[in-house]
């Protein structure tokens, strides 16, 4: 059963990972496996110019339940790739609802974004489907980008 469902997840990530990712349920998709980490990561999804897959770098893991990703951290990878634009992904402890600290964190990236001319598509938190909750939260549908 468990490899049932690992090898759907995997189908659906590369599935996700073939197109553009520029709705926050693609995002999603491409990085199900975050939704199994023991700890709090945050990943930088780097984009070419038409929003589709270049990398992705885990830049920042925390501990149970919170994690102390710094902006010049996330924007390492996307100058080193040249990356036309960035996703911010992050896992916590399995709640996809945001923190005061990750609307911070947001704040901070998307004007670091603008200044270096790159664009911040969104920054999508993975967390558990929990009955109609699809299983994350993501700041551009929320309009906090």
């Amino acid at each position: 059963m468990i490899a049932g469902l690992s090898m759907a997840s995997v189908v659906d990530t590369e599935e996700a990972l073939s197109g553009p990712l520029d709705k926050a349920e693609a995002v999603y998709r491409a990085n199900l496996e975050m939704r199994c980490f023991r700890q709090e990561v945050v990943r930088v999804v780097l984009l070419d110019v038409q929003n589709c897959w270049i990398t992705s770098v885990d830049v920042c893991k925390g501990t149970l339940d919170e994690s102390l990703a710094h902006p010049r951290d996330i924007f390492r990878p996307v100058i080193v790739h040249a990356a036309a634009g960035f996703l911010l992904v992050h896992h916590p402890s399995g709640d996809a609802r945001p923190s005061a600290a990750d609307v911070r964190l947001t704040q901070r990236v998307v004007k670091g974004a603008r200044i270096l001319e790159v664009e911040c598509l969104d920054h999508v938190i993975v967390g558990r489907r929990i009955r109609k909750h699809p299983g994350y939260f993501s700041f551009q549908e929320a309009g906090l980008l």
